[in-house]
């Protein structure tokens, strides 16, 4: 090649740009316009991609050729002659007399789990009832269970309701509030206190499929007495109060809103 077709020839420059052709990304055919609406609608795309052609058609699965487990070998031999199954897969010399001991995975259980309690549910505050069948009155808080429950009475004498457990969901918290601190007639009472000794059926014989009857719940002596000491205790209490006398009144009474009153506006 000569010096002057050589000089002929451009030479690419160093600050040449590729053409906005090459350049240019494909813009999808249905896009986002803004605000989560597309250009095209899903029916639109639907025939635009012609799916209508694909719809209903499934490709069978196609099964994988297995490995065989055996395999047929001849024998030979004047004696012999015949032929034999063996396996490919040679099985094991030892196999152990005892099967190992698996350690059980910890489980956390739900009576360990950690409670979490509001923090304006403290001992001595007067809850209003919001279901059961309580609801509508007014209890006293004498103490957090470890189940997450609330232990609460109404006093009995005053307004009925015994002591009771009570989930926090089921409650609401007012700002009148009792120094329970002497009361110490529920210290003994935990989850277990509440549980229901019930007994195993007895056979049915003929004759005795009318003359039984469903055994209604009966308080313990025991649950009477604690009952009676604590509520001696609490009337005691809510009788020093300053305010004692519209408190009995206070407990006696019936929680319940009227027309154009929302409990979410009201401050209890």
């Amino acid at each position: 090649m000569s010096d002057k077709a050589a000089a002929a020839v451009p030479k690419p420059k160093k600050d040449d740009k590729p053409s906005k052709d090459t350049k240019k990304s494909k813009k999808p055919r249905n896009y986002d316009l803004g605000n989560g609406i597309y250009r095209f609608s899903k029916t639109r795309m639907f025939h635009k991609k012609a799916q209508y052609l694909f719809k209903g058609k499934k490709t069978k699965p196609t099964k994988k050729p297995r490995k065989p487990l055996t395999i047929e070998k001849t024998i030979g031999g004047e004696k012999n002659g015949g032929k034999r199954v063996v396996l490919l897969r040679k099985r094991r010399n030892y196999y152990a007399t005892q099967d190992k001991i698996k350690k059980p995975h910890a489980k956390k259980l739900f009576k360990n789990h950690r409670r979490y309690i509001r923090s304006s549910l403290t001992p001595g505050t007067i809850l209003i009832l919001l279901a059961g069948v309580h609801k509508g009155k007014r209890v006293v808080l004498l103490k957090t269970l470890p189940s997450g429950l609330l232990l609460v009475t109404g006093p009995f004498v005053v307004n009925g309701c015994p002591l009771r457990r009570v989930h926090q969901r089921y409650v609401i918290a007012t700002e009148t509030k009792l120094d329970v601190s002497g009361v110490k007639g529920h210290e003994q009472i935990d989850d277990r206190y509440f549980r229901r000794e019930r007994k195993k059926r007895a056979k049915k014989e003929e004759g005795d499929i009318f003359s039984t009857k469903k055994e209604t719940y009966k308080a313990s002596d025991q649950k009477k007495t604690d009952q009676k000491t604590c509520d001696k205790e609490l009337v005691h209490v809510i009788r020093k109060h300053p305010d004692g006398k519209l408190l009995f009144t206070y407990l006696a009474t019936m929680f319940g809103l009227r027309s154009s009153q929302y409990p979410h506006r009201m401050k209890f």
